[in-house]
């Protein structure tokens, strides 16, 4: 008997997930998921690239960027990334959306791993990728975190760049706020009078 939950109005409503009554499209994104989550290396492409073909290109285009995300967190700082994330963008070069997420992740991958990165295409990433490189999957540099801390886009992103240097200790002062501006005052100088 398959498994219910409740609706709305107090009912039991039937586990559709694995019922013929499920939506098409439904049944081809999880395979489409499961498939990508057990593919080869040496198969991945050609698999992205057969998902993308899918006649339902939203669903596709969401199946595709949860694989990078996954994909990508797991590759972060290994030094297989960059092939890896060559070798994808040739397969997504179509899609706008999926290019921009894969060079996120090529940004990220750089902020984790000290490689260079470049303070205007942090400056002109996306608030997911901001939010992302200020959370601990993220083992950005302090320089990055300090750079994220006074000029991050959103005061979440600020603030959490600002934490993450606190919590790091001793690799330099954390940025601290004054009348609204991030400042990075020089060692021995007193903050600005209130």
């Amino acid at each position: 008997m398959p498994v219910t939950s409740p609706t709305e109005n107090g009912g039991p409503a039937p586990d559709r997930s694995l019922t013929d009554e499920e939506p098409a499209e439904h049944r081809r994104f999880a395979a489409h998921l499961a498939a990508l989550r057990s593919v080869a290396a040496a198969d991945e492409a050609e698999l992205v690239a057969a998902v993308l073909r899918d006649e339902d290109t939203t669903m596709a285009r969401s199946a595709v960027v949860r694989h990078i995300d996954r994909r990508a967190a797991l590759l972060l700082t290994d030094v297989r990334f960059p092939a890896w994330a060559h070798t994808l963008a040739a397969v997504v070069a179509g899609d706008d959306f999926l290019v921009r997420r894969l060079r996120e992740w090529t940004l990220l991958s750089a902020l984790a791993s000290g490689g260079p990165w470049d303070r205007d295409e942090l400056a002109g990433a996306s608030d997911w990728c901001q939010r992302t490189a200020v959370t601990e999957q993220v083992p950005a540099s302090p320089e990055a975190l300090g750079w994220l801390a006074e000029h991050g886009r959103t005061r979440r992103v600020r603030n959490a760049a600002a934490a993450l240097l606190r919590a790091s200790g001793p690799r330099g002062p954390a940025p601290t706020r004054h009348g609204g501006k991030a400042s990075n005052p020089a060692p021995g100088t007193p903050p600005p009078a209130a």
